[in-house]
């Protein structure tokens, strides 16, 4: 996990994203209800993935193909290429929203053009923390869902909650990655503090890792228990 930490940091971030612009209210009036009330039906239609994005899933899924045919072990040193990876899937992510536009950038219409790069990086998130779940990688599973958890915090926050759900069903599903691996894997003890110390920071983004935190605890008590035990 300490490796984890340091390379983290070497990794290049994107520049932080511009501000919501204000809608200018002299524009605002000048829309008519009719030209709302079909905005609001197009909110709830997807743009489908275009022929890029289709091919950067499709390496994706590739991807996760040839790490299925890997020894268990070797996924262990490639924790460093699946953080660069869910980088340049959120990066895609702010670089398909259209800020040049009069209005606000995380109105619906950007979060149209976002959404195919929101599922790509959903995609992501899911298959290479099941693949390292299924070679029973348990600690690297763990670091990779606390850096997909930082990544997942960084994601544009749009301006009607519903379209919020891709944000929220990566931090359940990274949640439910944790607690997989928690339950087969018991850190020693300095490890252990410093996995609270993240889970707790992890925490101040979403609540849907508390359970997590639970069952850290929980495993901590146990071993606690069972050394006394061995005195």
């Amino acid at each position: 996990m300490a490796i984890m930490c340091h390379s983290r940091r070497a990794l290049m971030e994107i520049p932080a994203p511009q501000p919501k612009i204000a809608v200018d209210p002299a524009i605002h009036r000048t829309g008519s209800s009719r030209s709302e009330a079909q905005s609001e039906r197009m909110e709830d239609n997807q743009t489908p993935l275009s022929n890029q994005q289709l091919v950067q899933l499709i390496r994706s899924f590739i991807l996760v193909e040839q790490g299925q045919r890997q020894e268990p072990r070797a996924l262990t040193t490639d924790l460093k290429l699946l953080q660069e990876d869910l980088h340049l899937k959120k990066t895609n992510v702010y670089r398909s929203i259209p800020y040049s536009r009069l209005g606000s950038n995380r109105d619906a219409h950007c979060y149209r053009k976002a959404y195919p790069h929101l599922v790509v990086f959903k995609v992501s998130c899911q298959e290479w923390g099941q693949l390292l779940l299924q070679n029973e990688e348990w600690e690297s599973a763990l670091e990779h869902a606390l850096v997909a958890w930082r990544y997942t915090s960084e994601l544009p926050q749009w301006d009607t909650s519903s379209h919020n759900l891709v944000r929220e069903q990566c931090y359940s599903m990274l949640a439910a990655h944790c607690i997989t691996a928690l339950q087969h894997y018991c850190p020693d003890p300095s490890k252990a503090i410093e996995l609270h110390r993240r889970f707790k920071m992890a925490q101040l983004h979403s609540q849907l890792i508390a359970p997590c935190i639970q069952e850290l605890e929980r495993s901590l008590g146990e071993a606690q228990v069972c050394s006394m035990n061995t005195r």
